[in-house]
This record gives C-alpha cells, structure tokens and sequence, in this order.
C-alpha cells in the first residue's frame, strides 16, 4: 500500500498530455554529421513570438509565429564558425549568435565571436571577437544581459593547450564584456584563483555560466577540481572576490558515463530571479551528478537568497523514485514571473537506454516541481555517435520553449516542444 501511494504521488507531479513537437530542418548545405546537436533557444522579450535558436557547428534557425514553423541557414563569419553556439536576445529585439572560432589567419579556437542582426531574418554582421592570447584555446562560452545598462557580460574556458597533458598547462576562467552591445569587447581578465589541467575532463575547470541580478548584480558559477564553485561582482565586473568560493560537492565529478551516449556531463546553469514576483533576487544553480550512485544520475537545484553568501542543500528536481538516470539539464527562469523551467533526458519509462526528455517547472522558488513529458516516444541513443554535451530552454511569458536532438537509427534530428505554463500540472 504504501509503494502504490508513493507511485500515486509521483503521477500526481507529472503530466502526460502529447505534447507539439516541430522538427527543425538542416540548413541547405548542411554536411557536418552531428549538426543538430549542441542547440542554443532565444526568444524576443519584446514579441514572444519570435525566436532564434542555432546548432553546431553553424546552424542557424529562426520563427516569427512562436514555433510552429522555422527558416534555417548556415551562419557565416570570416573568423570562422566552429560551434558551441549561444544564442542571446537583448532588450531591443536584436539577436545575438556567438560561437567559437577557426580563424585562417589566427589560432584554432583563439577567440570567442559575436555576431549579431538587428531582426531574426536580417543580416549578420561578420562578427566583433574577445582579444586572442597568443595560442591559447578559448572554448565553452555563456553570456549573460544585464537589461538595465545594456551591458553583455561574457564568460569562457581558456586552455593553455587544448588537451595537453603537460602537468606545466593549465585551464582558467576568463571574462570580457562589451558595453556598445556587442561591437568591442574588453580585455579578457581572469577571474578564476584556481586552475585547473586541459584535459577537458573533470580536474578541467569548465561551465562557467554568467547571470545579472536586479540591481546589476554579476554572478558566475563553475566547476572543476574544487566542485561548485561561485564568483562575483558587484561593480559590473571591475572587480571581483580575492577567490572563488566553493559552494558545494560535484559527485563523480561533471563528466558522467551513461550507457548508450558517447559522452555527457552535469555543468552547472546558474540563472537569478529579476521578476518582480516574490522571490526577486535569489540565485539558482542547477546541475547533474551522481550522488545517488553511478546507476542514478539525477538533476540538482540550489537556490541563495542573499547574493551568493550561503546556499540551500540541494533539491532533487526529477520527481521519480531511484535508480534511473536523468542527464543533460538546462534551466531558464521566465522574468515575467520568477517561474522555474528545466529540460532533461530521462530513462525512467524505460529498463534499458531508451530515452524520453522531460520538462518541469517549479511555480515557488524551487520547493516544489512538476513534470511534463515531452516525447511521445523514446528513442534509443548510440554510444559510438557524438551527441553534444548539453539542451536548452527558454521561456518568455509563459510561453516555453525547450529544444532537444534525438537519435533515432544512428540519425540526429533536432526538435522544439511547443508548450505554455498552462501545460504543466497545477
């Protein structure tokens, strides 16, 4: 009787109504054979229905009806277009596609590029870039938009040597920003006191994701060696604490094995509440590790409600019993009301590697959540095909939109869930 209640009251937290699901077409001239992974979602603050979103290496999409249909090209720059693209919408409308670089007269990755247009269907400026650093490899960006001083705040892994085993090579944590949104940027300024090695694995410090309180606040979360670990300013990033301070424990480190999937990890996303709802102001990190065991990857929030200086314990956010692997978070925090959103893949439908990908929301500050499943289907992921490191979500008025692959007989399509606040359980 109890387990049945138990199973009752994790059914009660997750809805199973189909959801929309549109597949978003290769550009023309699309070759690379895992372009559809990696995705990046934005949507227009200022019109909701508008939305860009982009793939590796450099795909680039975009709707004018909320979804329902999309364009797609192949983005261009004469820096070179190289992947890990992050989309970005600043208060304007303007879009913004950065990405990593292959510049024919630099250095392989030497330089973080920023192109943006003045509307999703525009044309691209061929791209601003951070100063390079002799051959020092700059890789896995995010950036953060701070609305009340048009300010883009930019933060990256450097690498001494890209994979260098050489105990002498080191990994940091670099920041820029720009403050004539996006055409110059400053000189990148370390802002990480540990290093960390270049294997890009987990003693590789990596994840760092900015986010802009309600005052201006900067925060930046990463990790590494030391676990979770937090930074910030509170002069726009002129200056910044001595060192980072570790917040928590990353278990069995950020890089992950889960059976089926060439490789994964449980980076962090750290995203602040600026809603004028009732928790304006608090932090939330979120993540995947394997505290549970190595057969039971689960995803992870903690929340501060003053400025970083203490944290909550971590919130399991996958409403499932254990045993099962939830992999491959992202979160968003919807500005217009403080709601919480998060994408993830998950296995508990299933007793093998079949995967479905879940949503949840959490309506009060992370105390409690509900789930919606997204696929109708699952599908069955190859170990030897890459399948990039990481989804997204975005979500602007209560209109949500999560973006995902899937693999389905060793072919990669890439999808967005059509869904509204009003989809998930109360």
């Amino acid at each position: 009787m109890r387990f049945l209640l138990f199973y009752f009251l994790l059914l009660s937290n997750v809805c199973f109504t189909q959801v929309e699901l549109v597949k978003l077409s290769k550009p023309y001239g699309s070759t690379y054979d895992y372009s559809q992974t990696e995705p990046s979602i934005a949507i227009d603050p200022k019109n909701p229905s508008i939305m860009a979103a982009g793939s590796i290496l450099s795909n680039y999409y975009y709707s004018k009806d909320g979804g329902k249909t999309w364009k797609s090209s192949t983005l261009k720059s004469s820096y070179g277009v190289y992947g890990d693209p992050v989309l970005m919408f600043d208060d304007r409308g303007r879009i913004y596609y950065f990405h990593l670089s292959n510049y024919d007269k630099g250095e392989w990755l030497d330089r973080i590029v920023c192109q943006s247009a003045n509307k999703v269907n525009g044309k691209f400026t061929d791209g601003s870039h951070t100063k390079p650093n002799g051959i020092k490899a700059q890789d896995k960006h995010w950036v953060a938009y701070d609305p009340e001083n048009s300010i883009i705040y930019l933060t990256w892994t450097e690498f001494d040597e890209y994979e260098s085993k050489k105990p002498e090579d080191s990994s940091r944590i670099v920041f820029a920003r720009s403050l004539d949104r996006g055409a110059s940027w400053t000189e990148p300024v370390r802002i990480s006191y540990f290093n960390g090695d270049c294997l890009d694995n987990d003693l590789t410090v990596e994840g760092a994701v900015p986010a802009v309180g309600p005052n201006g606040e900067l925060y930046i979360t990463w990790t590494g060696p030391k676990g979770l670990v937090f930074q910030k300013s509170l002069d726009g990033g002129m200056t910044w604490m001595n060192r980072e301070q570790v917040i928590a424990e990353h278990f069995g480190g950020w890089t992950i094995n889960i059976p089926g999937i060439y490789r994964a990890n449980g980076l962090p996303i750290l995203h602040c509440d600026r809603s004028e709802g009732p928790n304006k102001g608090t932090l939330y990190l979120n993540w995947c590790d394997q505290k549970a065991g190595s057969d039971d990857t689960d995803v992870w929030l903690m929340k501060s409600t003053d400025g970083g200086e203490t944290w909550s314990e971590r919130i399991r956010v996958n409403q499932d019993g254990p045993g099962k692997h939830q992999f491959f978070t992202w979160m968003t925090v919807d500005q217009s009301s403080g709601y919480l959103y998060f994408v993830y893949y998950d296995r508990r439908n299933h007793p093998g590697i079949e995967t479905d990908v879940y949503a949840a929301i959490s309506r009060d500050g992370g105390s409690t959540f509900q789930e919606l499943k997204l696929t109708d289907t699952p599908f069955k992921p190859n170990q030897s095909q890459f399948f990039g490191d990481y989804l997204n979500i975005a979500a602007v008025n209560g209109v949500v939109r999560p973006i995902f692959p899937r693999s389905d007989n060793l072919e990669i399509s890439l999808w967005v869930a059509l869904i509204n606040e009003t989809d998930f359980p109360k």
